[in-house]
């Protein structure tokens, strides 16, 4: 999560970003909002089932939501990458929504989590936002490394091995997890992983991978979040030659009216039912196998774009099993 997004606009000329406010102003500003999220819910939120769970495990501070009882195993696996300065636990109502549709979900902290420390904020990024062109593959590996070790701990585990349907693995990521989630996909060639079967990316920092030119790489179906009020990050997506536009089909870019960046938090509400609807409907579609609903091929109250590109069917989602 670039510490100055939401207060930057993006520069379609030449990648980068011209910022109205002081980073470190800005840098506070965010951290305010995601201690809120971290410490109380919204007021009348109510918490659903499943709960989380808090494990180490790869030497990993890792939350866990599986599904409930009437979801028999092997379940289908979501990892979850938070944003820069956020926490496992940014996004609640994703990871509650996909664990009660019956995914295993496991989302560590990185390294540069931050959730709940002010103290922690003082980090600054490896690399600035604002210079994409500096960005490289070595850019936030730790992150990688991150959701290696998970997965390797995992197939290992007595507890989990045998319980996650280890062909049906996806990985979803907000802002700088955007990034990591699109970087494992292929967006950086030495990342790629070939067990991940979909990639969800909500609302990412993907400008390096633009300037750099590797997009073309990505070899899963991938999924695009973005909204209207995201003037730092959704342009770069929705732009002509953006993002969405030089990623290889399946793809997909949903855009939500009003929404900004931490729409995909637990800060906002306005739009989970409809940020979870897409996100169950295209994991289901690529890691189940079930059809897209129609409904949401098209913009409707509350989502102003929608994009699907497949291979010799530009408007069709066509869902195939792992």
């Amino acid at each position: 999560m670039p510490a100055h997004a939401g207060f930057c606009l993006w520069r379609t000329t030449d990648y980068t970003y011209t910022c109205a406010m002081h980073r470190r102003r800005a840098a506070l500003f965010i951290a305010i909002l995601i201690c809120i999220v971290v410490a109380a819910p919204l007021s009348g939120a109510v918490i659903s089932e499943p709960e989380a769970r808090h494990e180490q495990i790869a030497h990993l501070e890792v939350s866990i939501w599986l599904p409930g009882s009437g979801y028999r195993s092997p379940w289908p696996l979501i990892i979850f990458s938070h944003g820069f300065h956020g926490c496992a636990t940014q996004s609640l109502f994703l990871m509650e929504a996909l664990a009660a549709d019956g995914y295993a979900v496991f989302a560590p902290n990185h390294r540069d989590f931050a959730c709940g420390d002010f103290n922690l904020w003082a980090g600054r990024p490896e690399v600035p936002f604002a210079k994409p062109h500096d960005w490289s593959d070595k850019t936030y590996a730790d992150r990688k490394d991150d959701i290696e070790k998970l997965l390797t701990a995992l197939r290992a585990s007595r507890e989990f091995g045998s319980k996650i349907d280890w062909q049906r693995v996806g990985l979803a990521g907000h802002s700088l997890g955007g990034y990591t989630v699109m970087a494992i996909g292929g967006a950086w060639p030495t990342w790629k992983d070939r067990r991940i079967k979909a990639v969800l990316a909500l609302s990412p920092y993907a400008v390096p991978f633009i300037v750099h030119n590797t997009l073309g790489d990505i070899d899963a179906p991938i999924m695009y979040q973005g909204g209207t009020r995201d003037i730092g990050l959704t342009p770069s997506i929705a732009r002509k030659a953006g993002a969405y536009d030089e990623s290889p089909p399946p793809k997909y870019f949903v855009e939500f009216d009003r929404a900004g960046h931490f729409g995909w938090t637990n800060l906002i509400s306005d739009d989970h039912d409809a940020m979870a609807a897409y996100s169950l409907a295209f994991f289901d579609c690529y890691l189940r196998g079930k059809p897209f609903p129609k409904a949401l091929t098209k913009p409707h109250p509350g989502v102003t774009d929608v994009r699907i590109q497949q291979p010799g069917a530009p408007t069709l989602a066509r869902c195939k099993e792992p």
